[in-house]
């Protein structure tokens, strides 16, 4: 039962805490790693359409996550629309073009060749949907007033941390996808002043043969220090 009360006059009610014993606790956070072990950055996706409902439970989920002040300072962009995703795969394009021939130092492009990425980027149109997270740095109010947002950046990234999590638990595929700049996005989508595109993630099954680079990840004793 979920007991309320005022503190200071806000309302606050018990938190609806779950415990396991400890052999389950260990069970259940050795499979959760080992499941979420297995994703991967696809490339390569179908082009098989992801019902509407499994999108809004996954964004749904990442809204879940923590933020500065409680000001959830997100806006979630679904794009489906074939023109669109084209018009945005264009000029995604011309900035990464001009990334892998110019803005990129040497030793950037050496790292990324392990993953054989280039300017190319048909997932843009390939994979179902795209989902673009944009923060928003402040609120409009009545009359003008802009209320700031707090930890922008590192709430958007806690979000977009809890989606891919999401979309890997529905059994898709992602992508974070970053070209550099990314204020087209704002201009195709029509995006109000207070809102900047943070990632650009396109969503879906991955393709029937899709390949992905045969990484190994940092060990234990590598990413750990115990105080």
């Amino acid at each position: 039962m979920v007991k309320t009360k005022l503190i200071d006059g806000y309302p606050f009610i018990t938190y609806a805490k779950q415990t396991f014993p400890t052999k389950d606790m260990m069970q259940r956070s050795k499979e959760f790693c080992q499941w979420m072990n297995q994703r991967r950055t696809v490339r390569e996706f179908s082009s098989k359409p992801v019902p509407q409902k499994v999108i809004e439970n996954i964004i749904l989920t990442a809204s879940t996550a923590p933020s500065g002040a409680h000001k959830q300072p997100w806006t979630f962009c679904v794009v489906s629309e074939p023109t669109l995703k084209k018009r945005i795969r264009q000029e995604a394009e011309k900035e990464e073009l001009e990334s892998y021939n110019g803005r990129m130092p040497e030793e950037w492009l050496n790292d990324l060749r392990p993953l054989q990425t280039d300017w190319r980027k048909e997932f843009l149109e390939t994979a179902p949907c795209l989902i673009i997270i944009f923060k928003r740095s402040y609120e409009l109010e009545d009359e003008g007033h802009k209320h700031p947002n707090y930890y922008v950046t590192e709430s958007c990234g806690i979000a977009c941390g809890f989606l891919l999590a999401a979309i890997h638990h529905a059994g898709l595929a992602a992508l974070t996808h970053t070209p550099s700049p990314m204020n087209f996005l704002s201009k195709i989508l029509d995006r109000p002043e207070n809102e900047k595109p943070f990632l650009l993630i396109p969503v879906g099954y991955p393709a029937d043969e899709c390949w992905v680079p045969d990484l190994q990840r940092k060990p234990l004793e590598k990413i750990i220090r115990w105080y």
